[in-house]
């Protein structure tokens, strides 16, 4: 049925743009003699959604028509050897695209002549066995590292980008740490609890050395399922745009996901399978915890933890909805708003049934709990307009907001 990958020669695996800010750390995750990965980059909404139609239509989620549109042009550039190469589906195994990506990319690779690409995906739910990354003490390592690694530094570079007085010094530290600790992933080297606090630390310091403006900004926080959060392809360019207008934008790490997901997903029953999910809950709580705390020592915002997230979010958002990112995005949006963002953008892609559910079906009540904040919800799609979707975000920059009401 599905092509299995095999690694008794060079392989490249591409991996479509989801995670912007932690794919070149990510990608080390599976990276080894037998297999590069290369992280797909090309930003033309416009080319590649074309291209993606072909292989799908109009009435399939915008994530998917990106996705397809961004392979079939990789795999038609003429760099890569179509019979050497890999698709890897970066999925949750969830309802939804999390499970039926597999099938319909094998399918749209059919259709555009690439029969004889493989495809690989990664997933906890044992969704589709045969072609499926196997997960090893190493790789889980890796992939530690790089996420949270990547969320500091994407908070870091969200947080001084809009107020650094020399324009570009943000993008290149960040860079010089790219370089930094890309090597040390792939080299299996300083992977340590104690190193990567170490790390923490550092960069938080050298991010506060930036010489900033000391303009005074208004933060909008942005909630998503995790393609329209972190994929710039996915947003529109979302943040670049707010950042133009005078904005800085304010977005939740993707450990807070991680967090979400194992604790939400968790056997009922306590037995093996069970402690192994709670031994990964108290790792990452503990890491997480670090880097806030690095954060918040070097003067920087921080969101609440994880735990405390899941807990004040509980009066206003139904826990009950874990499909891809559930009840996270409304979690993420009361943060916010308790942290004293007042403007919320939801960006919200076209055919995305659990933000759909989980994300538009709480923010009536959210609205209802905090009236003095602005909750907008805004759509990308294949037959929608960039002008119509930077008005809705316009709007949301230009609204002066009436003072803050006092709590009871």
């Amino acid at each position: 049925m599905y092509k299995i990958l095999k690694n008794t020669e060079e392989h490249t695996i591409l991996l479509p743009a989801t995670l912007d800010e932690h794919f070149p750390l990510l990608k080390y995750m599976f990276w080894s003699k037998g297999n590069a990965v290369v992280p797909l980059t090309e930003s033309d909404e416009f080319t590649v959604r074309e291209e993606g139609l072909k292989y799908s239509n109009y009435d399939i989620c915008y994530p998917y028509v990106l996705m397809a549109g961004q392979i079939m042009r990789a795999l038609r550039s003429g760099k890569y050897d179509p019979k050497k190469t890999s698709v890897l589906i970066p999925t949750a195994g969830d309802a939804c695209r999390g499970a039926c990506y597999i099938g319909m990319m094998e399918k749209s690779l059919t259709k555009a002549g690439f029969p004889d690409t493989h495809m690989v995906t990664i997933n906890v739910r044992h969704v589709c066995n045969e072609i499926s990354l196997k997960i090893t003490t190493d790789t889980a390592i890796r992939g530690l590292f790089g996420m949270f690694y990547g969320d500091i530094l994407m908070m870091l570079a969200n947080q001084t980008r809009p107020y650094e007085a020399h324009k570009g010094e943000t993008e290149a530290l960040r860079r010089r740490w790219y370089r930094e600790l890309s090597k040390d992933i792939r080299l299996g080297r300083h992977l340590t609890l104690r190193h990567m606090r170490k790390n923490f630390t550092r960069i938080a310091e050298s991010f506060r050395a930036i010489e900033r403006t000391g303009e005074k900004r208004q933060q909008i926080g942005i909630v998503a399922e995790f393609y329209a959060k972190y994929c710039a392809l996915g947003n529109w360019n979302l943040i670049p745009y707010l950042e133009d207008h005078g904005c800085e934008a304010i977005v939740g790490g993707l450990s807070w996901y991680m967090l979400y997901y194992v604790d939400s997903h968790k056997p009922a029953k306590w037995g093996p399978e069970r402690v192994g999910f709670e031994a990964v809950k108290k790792l990452m709580t503990h890491v997480q915890t670090d880097m806030l705390y690095a954060m918040k020592k070097a003067g920087f915002h921080v969101p609440s933890r994880y735990e405390v997230m899941d807990k004040n979010s509980r009066p206003y958002v139904s826990h009950n909805l874990t499909n891809a990112d559930g009840w996270l995005m409304g979690a993420e949006a009361v943060d916010h708003i308790r942290h004293g963002v007042r403007k919320i953008l939801c960006n919200a892609p076209f055919g995305c049934l659990p933000n759909v559910c989980a994300g538009r079906g709480v923010y009536p009540n959210i609205r209802r709990e905090f009236p003095d904040v602005m909750l907008m919800v805004i759509e990308t799609d294949s037959s929608g307009s960039k002008l119509n979707y930077y008005n809705r975000v316009q709007m949301v920059i230009d609204t002066k907001m009436p003072p803050r009401q006092k709590e009871s």
